[in-house]
């Protein structure tokens, strides 16, 4: 089903490479006019993920592509693990120190691990093993856990026009380049290639929309619970032969 995984990015033309750390962090920390506006947007983002922890009652997480730690201003539980391999991107945060424990990659992680959730703000657009990470996120959950991601609405027309007309102009003004081809570096998955993942290896998908549905909308938030463990031990054990 997954043949087509892990994908393989094409190369980031060299004009892209030169500037592509300092565009990277900026647009993380909303350094330029543009990518502030895109955080105040993406904020539904992070309230959905941050939703469940509404009764106060301390979950243990794990976050997949922390980034900037920046999920740590809309929400306070403990333990608090991530897996971030660019330490570079949170080494200076003020959150740093609610942070347990970090990871370079989820391999890292024993399945002996469990977590009441594992979480993943507008990273899975980006994981070229995409059905291996969910996979494994399968066995780390505690038995009632839940898996909470939210994405970009890769592929679709409004996404597209979305960028295009605000960051896309930005980047066209400072490097002269176009950012289309960066994002298609960038983001190796579509949004409902990755609702196929979820639903592959979940039993239960709860899909909402920042917009009017999946087709007109800027962003998804899927929770994800009743993971298919031997799905999930099968695809894994699949990838060792």
């Amino acid at each position: 089903m997954f043949e087509n995984y892990p994908k393989v990015r094409t190369k980031l033309p060299l004009e892209f490479q030169k500037i592509y750390s300092e565009h990277y962090k900026n647009n993380r920390e909303g350094g330029t006019s543009a990518s502030s506006v895109a955080q105040k947007m993406e904020a539904w983002l992070h309230h959905k993920v941050a939703k469940d922890l509404k009764d106060g009652k301390n979950r243990s997480t794990l976050e997949i592509g922390a980034g900037t730690l920046n999920q740590l201003m809309y929400e306070n539980t403990a333990p608090y693990d991530i897996i971030e391999p660019f330490h570079e991107l949170f080494i200076n945060s003020k959150f740093k120190n609610r942070v347990n424990k970090v990871y370079d990659d989820i391999d890292e992680i024993s399945e002996l691990n469990k977590y009441d959730r594992i979480t993943s703000i507008a990273t899975f657009e980006h994981i070229t093993d995409l059905p291996k990470v969910v996979a494994k996120s399968c066995i780390l959950l505690n038995e009632q856990g839940t898996l909470r991601v939210s994405i970009p609405n890769e592929g679709t027309i409004l996404w597209k026009m979305g960028y295009k007309f605000t960051t896309g102009v930005e980047f066209k003004l400072k490097y002269g380049l176009d950012y289309s081809i960066l994002m298609n570096y960038e983001h190796v998955n579509t949004a409902d290639e990755i609702e196929q993942v979820l639903k592959y290896f979940y039993g239960k998908v709860k899909c909402s929309c920042f917009g009017l549905n999946r087709t007109f909308a800027f962003y998804r938030f899927y929770e994800c619970s009743k993971p298919r463990i031997e799905s999930a031990k099968g695809y894994l054990n699949s990838l060792k032969g």
